[in-house]
């Protein structure tokens, strides 16, 4: 055998006799011609067969226009200036102000009894004053202090007498009242002598220099300027309208063509936005506003874009974020047939253009024009421009005219000055109108109930209070005579939280229904039921014949579903950086019927010694 051949490695490698391991870093072919017009021309393999298929899908049937390049506009943007309330004067908009309190304020009134505002606002306004007084005299201060108290004082309910009741039957209130009564001054008195009565800060104070009557005066010109500044109120009539649940008014802002005026007939609060106004032709509010200079602005418009849009290259892939196949539109559904035939047929036929509108303005455009890419200029007319009976008018973003009248197009645009975030507080009242087929009859059902200390509670808890502190004042005398084992009772009776509305005829002679606040008798003395809220307490605290303080609301805003009725604070910040806070009422979706029980001419069982006894 022989030995096999010694490999002298190293001179192996380094002469390359032998196969040694590459390494590569990367892989790429190796181009044969630097020449790329051949892969750029897309070449068709059977052109008549693509022919063919343009044929068929109508691609041939081009029209004769161009893409724009640029495009110019003239829009004029002035500020709503005047505001109109359902019932009152016009008044000036203040264009720091976001609208949504304009719209929504309403006094604070609240009143139940004796109260035209709750304690807790009483209670602040004179801490307010004595804290305003403190430092006058330094010397006899406590018996400025003691004078105010006297003079303006919280007065102690009476248990005993029916009125007070609100005030005394919830064990809360009492206490509270308790404590403040003869200790505490009554701030709101003071207030509602120095802004409505014209009286003087000073008057019936004894005991004070002569130096210090103007300075005392001054403070109450404080103490009314810090109130009407800590809360937000209507100067005259709120645009709240109770018979139709919500808010009305009318705002105008001059534009080119005169003063334009715009009311919002349905808003039921909260946010406030452009669609909520329609254009009034009634007439202008009187603006002496000069007309807004026009803003000339050349862009380039933009195609729109959207997700899964249909791209128009073929060698470009969609969006598959987007699964238009997996819509299933109905045969009824247009407002989705619609939207997919503008998604896959039309969607690359729009364009937008950028156009800066400061907030809280009318902008009204005058005129665009368009260049496309053969530099032609083509000059765009509103749509749904055209006499008014027109069928095939269309719009989208338009105002249109109260009333459902026809117009011709309005080309103009409403930015509301509303607020951008409201901060909501907890809900003062809660009111559900609801439909009781049973009873035919509507009801108000009182669900959250302010206090006369100004805190929410449930109606259905001081409901029961009320009960069972009328009972305790009016305590039926013992009976002699022996009971029988049933009594007759020609109605029950419901809980004082439900507020009935009978259906009668809006004028005689007409077939139109409206639905007028009622009342129930007490179980216990027969007087009327009021309602606590003042959401249903219109036409009750006005000295007024029954005919006028009667309180009527619309059949058709009460549905089957019913409505909700809310009052609660609101806040937010103007465009100066104010805190501004008001008292407002909304609107909203009820939860359905619901079924008070209300019966009559029926038996009930009589105990030896229960209530029964009395029917």
């Amino acid at each position: 055998m022989t030995e096999p051949a010694r490999i002298d490695f190293p001179l192996a490698l380094d002469q390359r006799h032998e196969p040694t391991v590459g390494v590569w870093n990367r892989l790429e072919g190796r181009p044969r011609t630097a020449d790329f017009d051949r892969a750029l021309r897309a070449e068709v393999r059977d052109p008549l067969w693509m022919l063919t298929r343009q044929w068929q899908l109508g691609e041939f049937r081009a029209s004769d226009a161009g893409s724009p390049v640029t495009a110019s506009y003239s829009v004029a943007g002035a500020p709503p200036t005047r505001f109109r309330p359902p019932v009152g004067p016009v008044e000036p908009l203040a264009t720091d102000r976001p609208l949504e309190s304009v719209a929504e304020r309403r006094p604070l009134q609240f009143r139940f009894g004796a109260d035209p505002v709750s304690f807790d606002l009483r209670l602040a306004l004179g801490h307010r004053w004595l804290k305003l007084i403190r430092g006058l005299l330094t010397s006899s201060v406590e018996d400025f202090r003691g004078q105010y108290v006297a003079k303006y004082p919280i007065a102690l309910p009476d248990p005993e007498h029916v009125p007070d009741t609100p005030r005394v039957a919830h064990a809360e209130v009492w206490a509270t009242l308790q404590a403040v009564a003869g200790r505490h001054m009554d701030g709101y008195l003071l207030y509602h002598r120095l802004k409505y009565e014209n009286g003087l800060a000073s008057d019936g104070i004894v005991n004070v220099q002569h130096i210090h009557y103007g300075a005392l005066n001054e403070r109450g010109r404080e103490l009314v300027a810090w109130f009407d500044s800590l809360i937000d109120q209507p100067a005259g009539a709120p645009a709240w309208d109770p018979s139709r649940l919500e808010h009305r008014f009318s705002v105008a802002a001059a534009t080119p063509d005169g003063e334009q005026v715009l009311t919002a007939p349905e808003y039921p609060g909260g946010e406030l936005e452009w669609h909520a106004f329609s254009v009034d032709r009634e007439g202008p509010l009187g603006g002496t506003a000069p007309a807004p200079a026009a803003l000339h602005r050349t862009v380039f418009p933009a195609p729109v874009r959207f997700s899964g849009m249909p791209l128009p290259r073929w060698w470009a892939v969609e969006d598959g974020k987007t699964n238009f196949a997996a819509v299933r539109p109905d045969s009824t559904d247009l407002a989705r047939l619609i939207f997919l035939e503008f998604a896959l047929v039309y969607s690359n036929d729009w364009y937008q253009l950028l156009c800066d509108l400061p907030a809280g303005t009318l902008a009204s455009v005058s005129g665009l024009s368009v260049t496309d890419v053969f530099g032609e200029q083509q000059w765009i007319a509103p749509a749904g421009a055209g006499p008014g009976g027109d069928w095939r008018r269309w719009s989208m973003f338009s105002l249109d005219c109260l009333g459902g009248k026809q117009t011709a197009a309005q080309p103009a645009l409403l930015l509301p000055p509303g607020a951008s975030k409201i901060s909501d507080g907890p809900v003062l009242e809660e009111v559900l109108l609801v439909r009781d087929e049973q009873a035919n009859l509507v009801w108000g059902l009182e669900q959250t109930v302010r206090t006369a200390t100004g805190e929410p509670r449930r109606g259905s808890e001081l409901s029961a209070e009320s009960l069972a502190h009328r009972r305790r004042l009016h305590r039926p005398a013992p009976r002699t005579a022996p009971l029988a084992p049933v009594a007759y009772e020609a109605m029950n009776s419901v809980p004082e939280h439900w507020i009935p509305f009978v259906a009668v005829h809006a004028d005689e002679g007409e077939r139109s229904v409206r639905l007028q606040r009622g009342a129930m008798p007490h179980p216990v003395d027969s007087h009327a039921v009021r309602p606590r809220t003042e959401l249903l307490r219109p036409g009750l605290d006005v000295e007024a014949p029954a005919r006028q303080r009667a309180y009527y609301v619309n059949e058709e805003e009460v549905p089957q579903a019913g409505s909700r009725l809310t009052v609660a604070y609101n806040r937010t910040r103007g465009r100066d950086g104010q805190v501004v806070v008001w008292l407002s009422a909304r609107r909203g979706a009820g939860r359905g019927e619901a079924t008070s029980g209300l019966a009559f001419d029926h038996l009930v069982d009589t105990a030896p010694d229960g209530p029964g006894a009395a029917g």
